[in-house]
Parts: C-alpha cells; structure tokens; sequence
C-alpha cells in the first residue's frame, strides 16, 4: 500500500489529485491549513486528515509524527501554493509589486515547500520507492515567459513565477541529491481554481492529470525533471 501525502488538499488540485490516488489504491493524507476543512475533505475522499500549514514549523512537526505513528509515508506532493493578487484580483505587474508581496509569496510557495519536505525526508528515505512531486507551474519555464507571444510572456506578474522558477531549481537539486528518489516538477496548466480566482481555462479533472501520473512513476522513472501533460517543458 503506497501513502501519500498532499500539502494544500481539501480543495481543488490538491483535493482532485487526493480522490484519484485514493481511487487508485493510495493511504492519503490530505494535509490542510484550516484542520475542520480538511476533515470533512478527508471525510468525504475516504482519506485521512492532518493538519498542515506549510508556513509554521510547529505544524509541520506535528504532521511528521502523525504520519509516522501510521507508518510512514511513500510519496509527498508539494501542492500548496498561492498567488499574491491587487486590488480587483489583479495580477500585481514589475511596477507595483513590493518586497512584502515577493516574502508572501516565497514564504508559502518555497519556504513551505522546503520546510515540508526537509521534515519528511527521514520518513521519505525509509520509503521502498520514495516519490516526491512539485507543483510548479509554465510560468517557471525562463524560456517560455521569455518567447513573444505566448500567453506565458503576456503574464505580467512578477512574485508567482519567480517562486515557481525557484522551485523548479530546488527541485533539480533535490533530485540530484537523492538519487534513490523520483523527484519532479509538474505543470498543471492553468486550471479553474481559487488561486487565481477561478480564471482558469480547464478544469481541476484536467490539472491533476500529470500531478496524479507523476506521483505514481516507479524507481525506474525520470527524476529532476519539468513535466506537463504532453511532456517534458524547456527550463
């Protein structure tokens, strides 16, 4: 039996990603910042609840020893993520975002990140098949924000895709340093979710699909890769 474990679940990508692995056989954690939330979640998927907010280290300390009390834990989804937004939900553009917005940003999409992961490594490495997914975003990808006419290089933005192209090279660096796991990052594309109040063009169905095939590539798969669903993305 795989355990998995999803940051940010008790809705949208990270909930439609925790019913898939749980329809495919998966222990999941739906790990949740709000702990009543994410109890009706968990509730409702068939899973289990554990609190988690990814920006507290006591929070953290506390999922690590819940997991383990059950038996550890094989696989670990870096789902949670915000996108600090203006006035209106707007994109905040180069010339108003601050250096507040950027640390809000960063404290959730990679420090949480970070935190989260360092504090399950032990637990990953006693793992068979230790797997771990980031959600990233093609926002990450330099060479496709930097090419003139794709909707990426119209995206005015500066802290989300700046955090995501920081996770895109921890996530390289990770793999790197621990060859005997798969760790990858993930685009979703951009999907209909609160992050960016519902704005998206597809639907979480649609979104979870490369972070739930990720999720379940076996010890002989890619590893500090950037994959979306039709493939490997340019850095």
């Amino acid at each position: 039996m795989t355990t998995t474990l999803i940051t940010g679940a008790n809705k949208g990508l990270g909930y439609e990603t925790a019913r898939r692995l749980v329809a495919a056989g998966h222990t999941v954690y739906v790990g949740s910042r709000d702990a009543e939330r994410g109890r009706r979640a968990a509730e409702q998927l068939g899973a289990r609840a554990v609190q988690l907010d990814v920006t507290d280290d006591a929070s953290v300390r506390a999922a690590v020893k819940a997991v383990e009390a059950e038996g550890g834990l094989d696989v670990l989804i870096n789902n949670a993520g915000i996108e600090s937004r203006g006035e209106g939900n707007s994109v905040i553009g180069a010339a108003d975002v601050t250096a507040d917005v950027m640390r809000e940003t960063f404290e959730t999409n990679v420090f949480g990140m970070v935190r989260v992961t360092h504090a399950f490594l032990p637990l990953l490495q006693a793992s068979a098949a230790p797997v771990v997914v980031n959600v990233s975003s093609g926002l990450a990808s330099l060479a496709r924000v930097s090419d003139a006419g794709t909707p990426a290089y119209a995206y005015p933005g500066v802290a989300y895709p700046a955090s995501k192209t920081t996770v895109n090279m921890i996530t390289v660096q990770y793999a790197k340093a621990f060859p005997n796991m798969r760790i990858n990052a993930v685009e979703p594309g951009f999907t209909k979710t609160d992050l960016n109040g519902n704005t998206g063009i597809q639907t979480v169905e649609q979104g979870a699909e490369i972070i739930v095939r990720t999720a379940q590539i076996g010890p002989d798969g890619p590893t500090g890769g950037f994959f979306d669903a039709e493939g490997t993305l340019p850095w």
